[in-house]
């Protein structure tokens, strides 16, 4: 398989899809896959949130030169995996590009977090610090299984 693209969908592309895009690229260091985030309501250039850069800080992570974009045709054309937070995101994706609907998929749908397959993961925003350590949490989680999937798919 060549080089995978991977793009991780929220909503305003400043909190969980960018903690996405950090904790993925840390996750899969030395793999050969591109990694990227945007928003299904975002503003183009917009910086992450405080908490989100604070908590990619914390496990190494930098995202220099981040800035928040919406999704678009030209983004979803080049990515080859696309792993929406929610169900909602998903579905705006599939409504609005039903071409690309085969590369859709729920971040969390290859790990179980708190007791659920494919849960939707929790939005922080206005939520305080603790909300983003738990987004945290389930996107470690997320990650693992996206990686398992994204190897088996490979072998």
């Amino acid at each position: 398989m060549a080089e995978a693209n991977i793009l991780f969908v929220c909503t305003g592309n400043t909190c969980r899809s960018p903690m996405a895009e950090g904790l993925f690229r840390k996750a899969a260091e030395g793999k050969d896959y591109q990694v990227s985030s945007a928003g299904v309501s975002a503003y183009n250039g917009s910086a992450a949130s405080p908490e989100t850069l604070e908590i990619l800080q914390k496990n190494g992570v930098s995202l220099d030169g981040f800035g928040s974009r919406m999704a678009s045709e030209e983004i979803l054309e080049e990515a080859t995996h696309v792993f929406c937070l929610t169900r909602g995101h998903y579905q705006i994706l599939a409504q609005m590009f039903p071409e690309f609907e085969e590369k859709l998929y729920l971040a969390a749908e290859f790990a179980e977090i708190d007791g659920e397959v494919g849960k939707d993961i929790s939005d922080p925003y206005g939520c305080g610090r603790a909300a983003y350590e738990q987004v945290a949490q389930e996107l470690d989680a997320a990650i693992a299984g996206i990686l398992g999937f994204l190897e088996a798919k490979t072998d």
